[in-house]
């Protein structure tokens, strides 16, 4: 969740989430970034977005973000922007963004950042905002009407083929689902954050624990899951999420330090998944998955999933700079391992079968997430982890987070 979101049942604790290990801690209210913004997108180079984007930045891609509008005139998102949807019903568009939030995933998606604003990490690939209500914005305008499966019927109904959700509910709904299994029916790829109160409650939120959504989890700077990021049986993969900038407020005057928590995991996730898709046009949403899941950072046997880290660590860059990851059959979905043409099993995630418990410090389960090539030499060992580091499954702890209770950021 990044600084400025709004209060959901009453209460929402600002404070920034750091590493205990690092020097300064901020705690309050969020404190303005520096100048520049960009530089403090350490998952950039991390990523190797500098090499992918020689090959591909996202063009011909759309991603519909389903948030809390989008602001098309922040200098990093003009001629970004195609014509959305507003599903809430209140005065304004889909471009009048009343968080800042929304604003800041659209940014982290398909920025250009220029003017020194936060870069995407697919530049080229267009964004089709679709607001909807958060509950603080329902609370304001006195309803309690859900929207989100307005916002992802409309989004389904777009041109967009990827639908990036940084919003989570505490509760599921079978229209919402319905919504959700149209999206796949029409070839969509739907991901979602799935939570930033995985040290507190740790319910499951939704749409990321539909089925058919790809649940994201939010990862530090070192490779290690953030140690808020729920882990309720929904984590497909894993993004950069912690310690990312976004807008303060909906006054868009400056950006503020902070964790981006799994609503950035979730557009870096979706950016990611444009970039694969940009580069392979023809394939179809189950291929591009199923590529990020092969070619993910992980220690464990390949099929199975961590309950922290699901697959493992997102990097793009060994299918678009390596040309690795088996797309598999067209047809199938990674997620339910049924036909997304047929009817879509309505149960929840299954339970994961690796790393069942976070590991600790010195323990067994605390060792490098190794990739696929990263005993070679060269330009393959930077390819080895998504972070360029040792990435471990643990949680950490010591600092607050900003948190919300139901339709929140994820």
């Amino acid at each position: 969740m990044t600084a400025g979101m709004g209060r959901a049942h009453g209460r929402v604790l600002s404070a920034l989430a750091v590493a205990a290990s690092w020097s300064v801690v901020f705690v309050g209210v969020a404190q303005p970034a520096a100048a520049d913004t960009q530089a403090k997108q350490w998952y950039l180079s991390a990523m190797q977005a500098e090499e992918m984007w020689k090959v591909t930045t996202g063009e011909g891609i759309k991603v519909a973000v389903v948030d809390t509008g989008v602001n098309s005139s922040t200098p990093s998102l003009r001629g970004q922007v195609l014509k959305g949807v507003d599903v809430t019903g209140a005065p304004g568009d889909e471009t009048d963004d009343y968080r800042g939030h929304g604003t800041t995933m659209a940014e982290l998606i398909a920025g250009t950042g220029k003017g020194g604003a936060l870069k995407g990490l697919a530049p080229g690939a267009e964004i089709i905002p679709v607001r909807m209500s958060d509950v603080g914005f329902m609370t304001k305008r006195n309803t309690v009407i859900g929207d989100m499966k307005k916002a992802i019927r409309a989004a389904a109904d777009s041109d967009a083929q990827i639908i990036s959700v940084s919003m989570a509910d505490d509760f599921s709904n079978r229209e919402e689902h319905e919504a959700v299994k149209y999206a796949e029916s029409k070839g969509k790829l739907v991901i979602a954050g799935v939570g930033n109160e995985g040290n507190k409650e740790n319910r499951k939120q939704y749409p990321a624990s539909y089925p058919e959504v790809v649940g994201v989890a939010s990862a530090d700077r070192s490779g290690k899951v953030s140690y808020y990021s729920q882990h309720s049986g929904s984590v497909d993969v894993a993004s950069p999420g912690s310690d990312v900038p976004g807008w303060c407020d909906n006054s868009f005057k400056s950006y503020c330090d902070g964790d981006g928590g799994t609503s950035a995991a979730t557009a870096i996730a979706s950016a990611s998944a444009a970039l694969v898709w940009s580069l392979h046009p023809d394939w179809t949403a189950n291929q591009v998955l199923n590529v990020l899941f092969d070619t993910a950072s992980r220690d464990w046997k390949k099929g199975e999933t961590s309950t922290y880290l699901g697959h493992g660590l997102i990097r793009p860059s060994m299918n678009v700079l390596k040309g690795k990851g088996d797309p598999g059959d067209p047809d199938i979905s990674p997620l339910t391992k049924k036909k997304t043409t047929g009817p879509a099993d309505a149960s929840e995630k299954p339970a994961t079968s690796a790393s069942p418990q976070p590991a600790k410090n010195g323990a067994e389960g605390d060792k490098p997430v190794a990739a696929e090539e990263s005993k070679s030499s060269g330009d393959e060992s930077q390819l080895g982890l998504i972070l360029g580091v040792a990435a471990v499954v643990v949680v950490l702890g010591g600092v607050a987070y900003a948190v919300v209770r139901r339709r929140k950021a994820a």
